[in-house]
Order: structure tokens, then C-alpha cells, then sequence
């Protein structure tokens, strides 16, 4: 009979998640994260608007705006983990995934591609919900103007999206640099996360707990957050859409290059301190509250934990 040092770590396999329970997790975790820091995400926002933090508002009004991320929260953080936990799963059943090495930990690169694939799939699902929101909510965190009058302004601005029909005026304003953004970003967290929650469980023998899987998307979510900084910086602006002179942004080519000239290289990095802390927070927010959401979902849906 084969000990237990000689079974095979659970890290190998790959965890199935039925689509309605991660639809529901996934909501119920993004809501709570966006709900709890939402302080911090205005003032990163405000940080790195062209008119200042404090000509956008400083501390004043610091929840302007959290109607609009509560609205966005659930539908798209559902759609990610719907779109991402199935994807993951077909690619490694997939002939392609099975023909990738494994390590024993639950790495190989066909899998570690996997895991890239379907995070960059779920955040390009995500954004046709996220980005409306995200759009409405910067411009009431930079302006302070009511929800009614923000969406008016938005939905009277002219599209600057050629895939997205104009009748939607402004309101997806900045989906390309949205996705430039999500996209590196999901490329550097969920293959660095995955595979911190795989040498994890690898080493105790049992899959991680909801707290530790916490603690690992806290960590990749740090990183990713500092090194998409630029691309931040970038999407901000072009959502608020207007420079402090009131000159429109074209796009976000003509985003980069009014920074470099008028405000230097280091305005690209503008905010990143409490984007850090508010993706780093809420990684350990959101993927703990997903995995709880997750262990009391499956039982009260009739699937096996």
C-alpha cells in the first residue's frame, strides 16, 4: 500500500468548479472587495487625474461614485470567473493540454498557458461589463457631479470606440486600453497565483485553504498591479477624457505622449503606491472571500467540495 509521501500531491490536478457557483462566488467576492476599498480606489484615481488630487477632490466626497462600482461589481467579476475557471479546464482536457509536461506541482508551460489564456478570455468577458462602470465611476470620483448628471455628460459625449456602436456615447470609452491593462495584468497575476497555490499545496499535500489561497492572490495581485502601473495611468485619463485645459484625449497614444511632454516620465508611475496597497489588500479580499463564497456554494448547490 503506498504511503502517504508516495501519493500523488493534489496540485497535479486541476480544480473543477461548476460555472454556476463560480458565476456566484466570483460576483459575491468582487462586490465585497470594490465595496470595502473603495476609498483607496478613489484616491488612486484622483492621484492620477491631470487636474491633481486635490483639484479633483482631495479626501472630500471620497465614496463619490460607489453606486456605480457596486452596479459593475458582481456582473463582471462573475462573468471572469465563469469565463476563466471553465476555459482553464477545457484547455488542460484538451488534447493541446494534455501533450504539455507536467512538473509535479501542477506547472508545464502548456498549462501555465492555459491558466493565461483563460485569465486574458475572462478579462476581455469582464470589461464589456467593467469598463461602462469604471467610466462613470472616474468621473464622479474626479468631478463630484451627481450619477444622473455623470451619465448624461457620458452618454452625450461622442463614441472614440469604433467596435462599440455610438448610441452608447462615452460609456466604453477606453475599452482598448482597459484590456491593455486587464490583460497584462491577468497574464503576470493568475499564472503567478495558480502557481503559488500549486507549490503550496504541493508541499503540505492537501489544497490550500481559503486563507492561504488569500495570501497568494494578495502577492501576484502586488506585483501585477506594480508593473501595470503605466498602462493605469494611461486608462485613467482616457476615461475621465478631458486634460486640466479641458482639451479632449484622441486616444491613448495621444494619452502617452501629453504625459511625457507636458507632466515628465514619472507621472506614468502617479497613484502607484495606493494601487499597491488597494490590489494587494484586495487580492487578499477578493480571492479569500471567492473561495469562501466558493466552499459554501458547492455544497448549497448540490455539488461535491
Amino acid at each position: 500500500m503506498p504511503s502517504q509521501d508516495q501519493s500523488p500531491p493534489i496540485a497535479t490536478k486541476e480544480r473543477q468548479t461548476p460555472i454556476p457557483v463560480s458565476l456566484l462566488a466570483g460576483g459575491l467576492a468582487g462586490t465585497t472587495v470594490d465595496l470595502a476599498l473603495y476609498p483607496i480606489d478613489t484616491v488612486k484615481t484622483r492621484l492620477q487625474s491631470s487636474k491633481g488630487f486635490f483639484q479633483s477632490g482631495g479626501f472630500n466626497g471620497i465614496y463619490n461614485g460607489v453606486g456605480a462600482a457596486a452596479l459593475g461589481s458582481a456582473p463582471g467579476a462573475a462573468l471572469f470567473f465563469g469565463v476563466y475557471e471553465r476555459l482553464k479546464i477545457v484547455l488542460s482536457n484538451s488534447e493541446w493540454g494534455r501533450q504539455g509536461q507536467d512538473d509535479g506541482r501542477g506547472g508545464g508551460d502548456r498549462r501555465v498557458m492555459g491558466h493565461m489564456v483563460a485569465a486574458s478570455v475572462g478579462e476581455a468577458a469582464a470589461c464589456l461589463v467593467r469598463v461602462p462602470t469604471e467610466v462613470i465611476k472616474q468621473n464622479m470620483q474626479t468631478t463630484q457631479l451627481s450619477f444622473t448628471s455623470t451619465c448624461r455628460t457620458i452618454l452625450g459625449q461622442k463614441s472614440a470606440n469604433t467596435i462599440v456602436p455610438s448610441v452608447f456615447g462615452g460609456l466604453y470609452r477606453g475599452y482598448a486600453v482597459t484590456l491593455m491593462r486587464e490583460v497584462p495584468f491577468a497574464l503576470i497575476q493568475f499564472p503567478l497565483y495558480e502557481r503559488i497555490k500549486a507549490e503550496w499545496s504541493f508541499r503540505q499535500n492537501v489544497e490550500v485553504s481559503p486563507v492561504q489561497a488569500a495570501a497568494c492572490g494578495s502577492f501576484s495581485g502586488g506585483i501585477a498591479g506594480a508593473l501595470t502601473t503605466p498602462l493605469d495611468v494611461i486608462k485613467t485619463r482616457l476615461m475621465i477624457g478631458k486634460d486640466k485645459n479641458g482639451i479632449v484625449y484622441r486616444n491613448a497614444l495621444d494619452v502617452a505622449m501629453r504625459i511625457m511632454r507636458e507632466e515628465g516620465p514619472r507621472k506614468f508611475l502617479s497613484g502607484i503606491e495606493p494601487r499597491v496597497v488597494w490590489i494587494s489588500i484586495g487580492g487578499f479580499v477578493y480571492f479569500g472571500a471567492y473561495e469562501n463564497f466558493r466552499a459554501v456554494t458547492m455544497p448549497l448547490m448540490g455539488y461535491e467540495h
